[in-house]
């Protein structure tokens, strides 16, 4: 086994479990040390990753990129990573014994500094003088003894907080400090093979109240720059009213969102999920029901023809029309003078629509007014002009 450790600097304990699932996607185990610590067992992924170095390197990229600080150490056992770690060290022997935690003080009076003058001592007089876990922690970080180690399991869910070093009063700011929190989300998902279809940002003032920005997506994901740019839609539409003081993340129901394979002859699906994505930054920036779709439904009133559907959701059955009808419609339809047009075609009966109040009885024709063809009827003695053909 190969365990890599990682000690963090100025890490507040409430935010170690939210560091652990998003390492997760590194290895599915992972094992905290509380308050400032992780380890992982990483022998079954540098394969996929490349091997050491470029697992390393992604791991050191990853944690700055959520603006975090850490010393990394890899050895054999993972208490020996543990202590390699906190010490910043390549030499299990050089360490300084403030590296394991212990009680230090009968060390010090005997003139004992590092882990190799501990390692020096008679055993049988160790084993009398000290408790009985600095000979398990010794002989585990040595390979002399397993040390059992509890896995951490990830969370159905996502909720962190991130109290802000300054109050912000503006959104820019805001979306910076965010995008730390998306990439622990997005780790998350990439370790449970999984995306969400919305998340929610609450902006925390001072008072401990605040606003919730919502964001909703076309298709599941769990790409960080695309959550940044719709929360960046969302954002700019904001007017903050009072300055935050800190930022809640939160995102549930996680769907299935296994990796996608390009086609030998063009990529639909990759078409297609640029085309949701192109619907959900529209839905962002102009609102969720100022974009919708439009599908036929079989009726013969033109009023009553269509509907409005969600982006994407295009389950309405074939209807075809016994005549012509035009690409607009006039609403509502508008009051002709007699001898202020010309007839072309028709008329067409339509009479229908007794069964839900909105019963229509009218000849429609196709005329010839002010240069165009429109579509005109006649409903008892009056004419109107109902739509325009392109």
């Amino acid at each position: 086994m190969l365990w890599v450790g990682l000690h963090f600097r100025q890490l507040a304990p409430a935010t170690i479990e939210a560091i652990a699932a998003w390492a997760c996607q590194f290895t599915p185990r992972v094992s905290l040390e509380r308050p400032d610590a992780l380890l992982a067992e990483v022998g079954g992924s540098l394969r996929y990753f490349g091997g050491l170095p470029a697992l390393l390197e992604a791991l050191r990229a990853g944690l700055a990129d959520l603006g975090l600080e850490a010393s990394l150490a890899t050895a054999g056992t993972p208490r020996a990573a543990l202590w390699l770690a906190r010490g910043s060290g390549a030499v299990l022997d050089a360490l300084p014994l403030e590296v394991t935690r212990w009680e230090l003080d009968f060390f010090r009076t005997i003139g004992i500094a590092t882990l190799g003058d501990l390692a020096q001592l008679p055993r049988a007089g160790l084993a009398r003088r000290c408790p009985k876990r600095v000979l398990d922690e010794l002989d585990g970080a040595r390979g002399l003894r397993e040390e059992a180690r509890e896995f951490f399991a990830l969370p159905d869910r996502f909720d962190v907080q991130l109290e802000l070093s300054a109050e912000v009063i503006q959104t820019e700011a805001l979306l910076f400090a965010a995008r730390r929190l998306l990439l622990q989300l997005e780790g998350l998902l990439a370790a449970r093979h999984a995306g969400i279809r919305t998340f929610t940002l609450r902006l925390i003032d001072a008072r401990g109240s605040g606003t919730t920005v919502p964001v909703n997506l076309a298709s599941p994901s769990r790409e960080t720059a695309r959550f940044v740019r719709l929360l960046r839609e969302r954002l700019a539409m904001l007017d903050l009213r009072e300055p935050v003081h800190a930022i809640r993340l939160q995102a549930a129901d996680f769907a299935a969102a296994p990796g996608g394979s390009r086609g030998l002859f063009g990529d639909a699906a990759g078409e297609s999920e640029d085309w949701a994505q192109l619907l959900e930054r529209l839905q962002a920036r102009l609102g969720r029901d100022a974009v919708y779709g439009v599908t036929t439904i079989p009726d013969h009133r033109p009023e009553h023809a269509w509907r409005r559907i969600d982006p994407g959701d295009w389950d309405a059955r074939e209807f075809r029309s016994p005549g012509s009808r035009p690409a607009w419609l006039v609403q509502p339809p508008r009051r002709l003078e007699p001898g202020r047009f010309e007839l072309v075609a028709g008329p067409e009966r339509i009479e229908c629509g007794w069964w839900d109040g909105d019963e229509a009885r009218r000849d429609y024709f196709v005329a010839r007014l002010q240069g165009a063809l429109g579509w005109i009827y006649r409903e008892e003695d009056d004419w109107y002009l109902h739509g325009w053909f392109a």
